[in-house]
C-alpha cells in the first residue's frame, strides 16, 4: 500500500509540474494565472499560424518537386525535409484543440500516442536529414571527384529509408509511454514512464534515460556533426576560392539555423524537467507551452526560407514558384567543383605532373 500511494503522489507530482498539463496549484508557490493564460494563449496563436504555413508551403514545396521538377539528390532531401513536415502539420490541429480546451484531452488514447510521436518524428528525421545534408554538402566540397562519380539518387533514396527507420525507432517511446488519465476532472496526455503502481524508480530511470537519449541524438551530436562539416566547407572554400555564388550555401545554413534556433529551447526544458522536483514548478507550466509551440513552428519555416532566399527579395517581380524552385533546384556551386577538379586533373596529366 505504502508502495502504491508512493506512486500516486508521484503521479500527482509529475502532472503539477510536468509538461504542459497542471491545473493544480501548488500551497509553497502559486504560479500566476494570467502568465499560464498568456502561455497557453500564444500557444494556441502560434500553432495555429504554424498549421496554416505549413499545410500550404510544404503541400507546395511537395507539389512543385513531385511534378515540376527534374529527379536530383538536393530535390529528394528537401522532399523529405517537407514530408516530415507535413505530416506533423496534418494532426496539428489536435494540439491546437488541446491547448485551446485548457489541456483536457477528448481525442483517445490512441491519438494521444499518435500526436506524441509525429512530433517526435518530425524532430528526428528533421535532424538527421539535416545533418546527411551536411554531410553530403562536405563529401562533395572536398571530395568533388568521388562525389561525382558515387552522389547518386539511388544511394540517396537508400540513405532516406534509413533517416526514416532510425527517426521511426527514436520516435517509438512515445507510442510505449504516452498515456492518458483522469486527473481534476480533466483527461490529460502525458509520458507515464512509471507505466505501472509499482514501477517508480524504474520509472525516474527511463525519463532520465529517455530525455538524456532524445538530447544526444537529437540535438548534441547532430550539432557538432554539422559545426564539423560546415567548417571544413567554408576552409575548403577559401582556401581554392571555387564557390561561384553562395545562394544555396546560405538557404542550407538558414534552414539550419532556424531549425536549431526553434529547437534549443525545448530540448533545455526537457533536460530540466528530468530533475523537475527542483526547479519552480511555474517554469514549466508556462515554458514549456511555449517552447513546444516554437519547436512546431519549424516546421513551417523551410518553405518560407525557400521564397526568401531562393531569390533576391528585392526582385518582386519573380513569383512565389520561381523562386521555391530556384531554391530547390540543384547546387550549381559543388557540381561545379567536380568539373574543375576533372579539369585539372587532365590539366596536369597532359603536363605529366602528379596529382595532389
Amino acid at each position: 500500500m505504502e508502495t502504491i500511494n508512493s506512486t500516486l503522489e508521484y503521479l500527482d507530482d509529475y502532472l503539477d509540474y510536468y509538461y504542459n498539463n497542471s491545473n493544480v496549484v501548488s500551497v509553497q508557490e502559486e504560479p500566476s494565472h494570467g502568465g499560464k493564460d498568456i502561455s497557453r494563449i500564444l500557444s494556441v496563436v502560434i500553432y495555429s499560424l504554424t498549421c496554416l504555413l505549413g499545410i500550404l508551403g510544404n503541400g507546395l514545396v511537395i507539389v512543385i518537386i513531385t511534378f515540376k521538377m527534374k529527379r536530383s539528390i538536393n530535390a529528394l532531401w528537401f522532399l523529405n525535409l517537407a514530408a516530415a513536415d507535413f505530416l506533423f502539420n496534418i494532426f496539428l490541429p489536435l494540439n491546437i484543440a488541446y491547448t485551446a480546451m485548457n489541456y483536457d484531452w477528448v481525442f483517445g488514447e490512441a491519438l494521444c500516442k499518435l500526436n506524441s510521436f509525429l512530433l517526435n518524428l518530425n524532430l528526428c528525421c528533421s535532424v538527421l536529414l539535416l545533418t546527411t545534408i551536411s554531410i553530403d554538402r562536405c563529401v562533395s566540397v572536398v571530395f568533388p571527384v568521388w562525389a561525382q562519380n558515387h552522389r547518386t539518387i539511388k544511394l540517396a533514396c537508400l540513405i532516406c529509408i534509413v533517416v526514416w527507420s532510425a527517426g521511426f525507432l527514436m520516435s517509438c517511446p512515445s507510442l510505449i509511454f504516452r498515456q492518458t488519465v483522469s486527473h481534476q476532472g480533466k483527461m490529460v496526455c502525458f509520458n507515464n514512464y512509471s507505466l505501472s503502481k509499482k514501477d517508480h524508480d524504474l520509472g525516474v530511470k527511463r525519463h532520465t534515460a529517455v530525455n538524456v537519449i532524445k538530447f544526444l541524438t537529437g540535438f548534441a551530436i547532430p550539432v557538432i556533426i554539422i559545426m564539423v562539416c560546415y567548417t571544413i566547407i567554408v576552409f575548403k572554400l577559401k582556401r581554392n576560392r571555387l564557390a561561384k555564388t553562395k545562394k544555396p550555401f546560405k538557404i542550407i545554413i538558414a534552414i539550419i539555423v532556424t531549425f536549431f534556433l526553434c529547437w534549443t529551447p525545448f530540448h533545455i526544458l526537457n533536460l530540466l524537467e528530468v530533475q523537475y522536483a527542483h526547479f519552480s514548478h511555474v517554469l514549466f507550466e508556462i515554458g514549456i507551452p511555449i517552447v513546444t509551440a516554437l519547436a512546431a513552428a519549424n516546421s513551417c519555416m523551410n518553405p518560407i526560407l525557400y521564397v526568401f532566399m531562393g531569390q533576391e527579395f528585392k526582385k518582386f517581380k519573380v513569383g512565389i514558384l520561381s523562386r521555391l524552385v530556384n531554391a530547390l533546384s540543384e547546387d550549381t556551386t559543388y557540381s561545379s567543383l567536380a568539373h574543375r577538379s576533372f579539369s585539372k586533373m587532365s590539366s596536369m596529366t597532359e603536363k605529366e605532373t602528379v596529382f595532389l
